[in-house]
């Protein structure tokens, strides 16, 4: 391995094998591998990763398999142990704390919605995605994006949780998407809303539900600085294993981190040119994880010294503005065994050397191959791929794997206590609130330490069935004298004032008039009336008709006698009525007066 190249195939020049790679210089106009699986995209890959690792660059694989990623760690050398991050999203007992939303600048909050926007669409599908479920989404990102500990939890308890929702409105900075929030999103009823942001709940909902994916971009404060990953050249190792964590948690993390890689790269523009330490992204199946976004990184990688390598079975897998942006922009193309209607589409870039019939035909760890050389694409050639690079006699495997838990990785336990506790908490508007009263206990009327006598005298109130004539007189200023306003109004408040409780304790004052009282409303009482009329005319129904022994509406099923026994005598009741309308002390019979 010559120090300024890299490795990656061998050619028959002259009947001797001689092998040849790519400069560092040429790398930065990216690499693109294209061929049938089992033709060893793969292999060519580990084999430039290896070489980068052992030459002390900074790199990132992203391995959609799991195998290349779990065997890395055994070509990293000693020196290099403290460089490395093990991404593992399948290592449950110790995830990664990887928060998209953590620290983002203010210049870049548009980039970071667009991104994850993206990232959505990719594993969901545009077909479902409408434009008002885009457009919520949206403006929930950019305004979790200014909430200080936002998470992609977030989104979710912002769409059903009104009191958080209110929180992070106050947080917003950006005068759009806070008129979104206060203005438009407030405006829709329960169920406009709820049919609005049904459909984003849902889609966020099937991510957030699963434990891996909320242990890892649950966590408030990422340990994984992508930007410092770059700057200090350190080896990122991403096991993306479909069939241990799922196709569709593959393709979010792996989304993710490219847009992430993608944002600290351009954030590289703070430093000038010449110190940006260049930084190799390695991506095996990249359509899984190709949002829109991946298109900008082709045409604006270059600017910030981040150089791709990427590998795929075919080109329909790419949408087409990534297909526009690969084969406009990519500097070295390499090809193995691929199907006639990419054979049709790469017979242009290979012509006149080799036609479409000729790319269809190679053989297993055959190439042919467009290189860059010194800023210049050269004619095609063929060549064979290198063997597997040889494993180094010491390996420092786990050490790493135990050097990287420690480092970035919390325990499971810790991890879910402090995403309850994140999910549980309420964010209480800034209201107040009146002091808890044990059950049972009334609450008082408000009262002044001082209240003039006037008030007083204002707020007097007749208990119903009282009159005013039993009131006692106001006092005279003369008894009143050396009494403070307190002590005045202290029996007249317990004797008079109508107290201000709930309605039963009002119930019970209502009760508490006295029977001659109820005797000398009775007679001006509308049920007083009705009873004189009843004795005068004899008993009536419930219409008001009158009642007589021979009347139908008397029961048959009586038994004899039972009118006879609920005969009234009239005459006794209306002396008795007679008497209490009179005040008269005592009820007497006819015979003793």
């Amino acid at each position: 391995m010559e120090d300024n190249k890299v490795l990656f195939g061998e050619v028959n020049f002259r009947n001797q094998r001689a092998r040849f790679g790519i400069k560092q210089g040429d790398r930065d106009r990216h690499m693109y591998v294209i061929g049938k699986t089992g033709m060893g995209k793969t292999e060519i890959l580990k084999n430039m990763v290896i070489q980068d690792i052992q030459a002390g660059r900074g790199v990132a694989f992203i391995d959609p398999h799991g195998d290349t990623a779990e065997d890395l760690p055994n070509f990293v050398p000693k020196e290099r142990i403290n460089d490395v991050v093990i991404f593992d999203p399948s290592d449950l007992d110790f995830p990664i704390a990887f928060n998209v939303m953590d620290q983002v600048d203010a210049r870049y909050r548009h980039l970071v919605a667009s991104g994850l926007l993206g990232v959505f669409k990719k594993v969901f599908g545009v077909e479902v995605f409408s434009a008002r479920m885009e457009y919520i989404l949206n403006n929930t990102i950019l305004a979790l994006l200014e909430f200080p500990g936002a998470t992609i939890l977030g989104i979710n308890r912002m769409l059903a949780e009104k009191q958080f929702r209110e929180a992070v409105v106050e947080k917003i900075t950006d005068p759009l998407v806070k008129a979104f929030w206060t203005q438009e999103f407030a405006k829709y009823t329960d169920r406009l809303a709820s049919e609005a942001t049904a459909s984003v709940q849902n889609k966020v909902g099937q991510f957030t539900s699963s434990s891996l994916i909320r242990n890892i971009l649950g966590q408030v404060h990422s340990t994984l600085d992508v930007r410092k990953v770059m700057d200090e050249k350190k080896i990122l190792i991403m096991n993306l294993s479909r069939g241990k964590i799922g196709e569709d948690v593959s393709r979010l993390l792996g989304a993710m981190m490219i847009t992430k890689i993608q944002l600290a790269a351009m954030s590289r523009a703070d430093i000038p040119e010449k110190e940006r330490a260049s930084f190799y992204l390695y991506v095996d199946e990249f359509q899984h994880f190709a949002t829109e976004s991946f298109a900008n990184i082709l045409s604006e990688a270059r600017k910030f010294a981040l150089n791709l390598v990427i590998a795929h079975q075919y080109i329909a897998q790419m949408e087409e503005e990534v297909q526009k942006a690969v084969f406009g922009n990519v500097g070295t193309i390499v090809t193995f065994r691929v199907g006639a209607e990419d054979a049709e589409v790469l017979e242009k870039e290979f012509a006149p050397e080799f036609t479409a019939n000729d790319l269809v035909n190679l053989a297993k760890w055959q190439i042919y191959l467009k290189l860059m050389i010194d800023g210049v694409a050269s004619n095609s050639f063929s060549a064979n791929t290198l063997p597997p690079w040889p494993r180094p006699d010491i390996s420092y495997a786990k050490e790493i794997i135990d050097l990287s838990r420690k480092t970035y990785a919390h325990p499971k336990e810790e991890v879910e206590k402090q995403i309850g506790e994140w999910s549980a908490k309420i964010i209480e508007p800034q209201i107040r609130k009146e002091p808890q009263r044990p059950y049972g206990q009334f609450q008082q009327p408000f009262q002044p330490r001082e209240r003039p006598r006037a008030e007083i005298d204002a707020s007097l109130r007749r208990i119903p069935g009282m009159p005013l004539r039993d009131l006692p007189a106001k006092p005279s200023a003369m008894s009143e004298a050396g009494k403070s306003n307190q002590e005045i109004r202290q029996p007249l408040t317990s004797r008079y004032l109508k107290p201000r409780l709930t309605q039963p304790l009002n119930d019970d004052y209502r009760k508490a008039v006295t029977r001659e009282e109820a005797q000398r409303e009775v007679s001006t009482s509308v049920l007083g009336r009705s009873l004189q009329e009843a004795i005068k005319s004899g008993p009536v129904d419930f219409r008001g008709r009158k009642i007589t022994p021979s009347s139908p509406v008397s029961s048959p099923a009586k038994k004899p006698g039972v009118l006879e026994k609920a005969a009234v005598d009239l005459q006794d009741l209306k002396k008795t009525l007679d008497n209490i309308v009179n005040k008269k002390p005592s009820l007497k019979n006819d015979d003793e007066s």
